[in-house]
């Protein structure tokens, strides 16, 4: 267990890198520079292939093995950031989108890949709770290694450096995946299934309508759409927003990439971690219903610090004591959910398996990245304060949702299967 583990999160480490790129070092160099807060949500964009992943996710089911893409994939994410280390974002503001939508491109890609690896891997109900911890840690873990520690230290080590540092790292991963051992059971079930592949799934192929029925025909599938869809759109809005009005009032953009991207983070992986340990000894139902209410009390707390304008200790350190306590439940939350739909996945044919946890995982970015898009928007035209108590709605409205289907929904029928025999 210890080396699928092992195995899990580093590549869920090297996949958050990106993303860490993107949403804290991007958003803070963008407002540094003068932006607006419409055209930062607007940078959202270059995450489009996570929305698209799961039109390929087929392919990744048919085509090679998990060991062929894997390797490739994260050989391409280091051949792109040794693209990015001759380009400097001041000159090249769109050539370095271009290199970010790629490296997006190809973590969408190679997340396809790592899932299926994934669902195979992991059967019992520990297994997953552990995996699923390992998944969000190790993708957090690359987003604050990115977004928060290369955040703090490019003004001394530079651009280029920087970028050169995250090629070895890719070079080095892409080395351990092609010898891991985890994957060699993977490759005999490959060969002795590829027959039986080619032929149901390119039926499937001719047919789309025909997979994406048995997507759906999956039990739970269409609760868990609903619920992945808008579980962060609250959270979300706020998480995107709070760090640049603390910019805009009280905290200088290495203070905010130290506390925000590194500190916070720090608790949103202690949040996961926590979230596996959990689910080892308590019902998901349980544990959902009250992490989402709390979720809701932190947002009443943090909204209410938008009424301070005037900067001070006090203020700063209550900011910072909002985010840390958002981003441990936002991680704890991430946890139960990824277990959620791994175990929805679970119940699939094991030829639908890596593409049916694809169009989960597609749809719930898919509800982030619209959300995001949309939150600076909404706080340009109608300031902090409002749509902040929009964020808040949104966030209760998802509490509820959970609440009732814990007793009588998806989530219940999940509790009942659980329960030993």
């Amino acid at each position: 267990m210890n080396d699928k583990l092992v195995f899990l999160g580093l590549l869920y480490f090297v996949q958050g890198i990106p993303y860490g790129l993107q949403s804290s070092l991007l958003p803070v160099y963008l407002r540094g520079a003068g932006h607006s807060l419409t055209r930062i949500g607007f940078t959202k964009i270059l995450y489009f292939p996570w929305v698209l992943k799961v039109l390929w996710a087929p392919l990744v089911d048919r085509v090679g093995t998990k060991r062929r893409w894997l390797v490739g994939t994260v050989s391409g994410l280091g051949l792109t950031c040794l693209i990015s280390a001759v380009l400097a974002p001041e000159a090249h503001i769109w050539g370095v989108a271009g290199t970010l939508l790629a490296m997006n491109t190809l973590a969408s890609v190679q997340d396809i890949a790592v899932d299926g690896a994934a669902v195979g891997m992991l059967k019992s109900r520990g297994e997953l709770g552990l995996g699923n911890t390992a998944q969000v840690v190790g993708y957090k873990a690359g987003s604050v290694f990115a977004g928060g520690g290369l955040l703090a230290v490019i003004d001394v080590a530079g651009w280029s450096w920087m970028f050169m540092l995250l090629m070895f790292v890719y070079a080095g991963v892409a080395l351990f995946v092609w010898g891991a051992p985890v994957l060699d059971d993977e490759t005999v079930r490959g060969q002795q299934s590829d027959a039986s592949r080619r032929g149901g799934q390119g039926a499937d192929a001719m047919r789309p309508w025909r997979l994406w029925r048995k997507l759906l025909a999956v039990p739970g599938t269409p609760w868990t759409v609903l619920y992945v869809l808008t579980y962060k759109l609250g959270e979300q809005g706020a998480v995107t927003m709070f760090p640049l009005f603390l910019l805009d009032h009280h905290m200088t953009a290495r203070e905010l990439g130290f506390w925000n991207g590194v500190i916070a983070m720090g608790f949103s992986i202690c949040g996961s971690s926590l979230g596996g340990l959990l689910l080892a000894q308590f019902s998901i139902g349980a544990l959902m219903r009250r992490v989402f209410v709390l979720r809701t009390i932190s947002m009443v707390f943090q909204s209410s610090l938008l009424t301070v304008l005037e900067p001070s200790p006090l203020m700063k350190g209550m900011a910072v004591l909002s985010m840390s306590v958002q981003h441990f439940l936002g991680g704890l939350i991430t946890t139960l959910t990824f277990t959620t739909m791994m175990h929805c996945t679970q119940r699939a044919e094991e030829s639908i398996q890596a593409t049916h946890y694809s169009f989960l995982a597609t749809l719930e970015v898919l509800g982030k990245l619209m959300f995001s898009a949309l939150a600076g928007g909404l706080v340009d035209w109608f300031g902090f304060q409002v749509a902040f108590l929009f964020f808040l709605t949104l966030s209760a409205g998802t509490a509820l949702h959970v609440w009732t289907a814990t007793f009588t929904g998806a989530i219940r029928e999940h509790q009942l299967k659980e329960q030993p025999k």
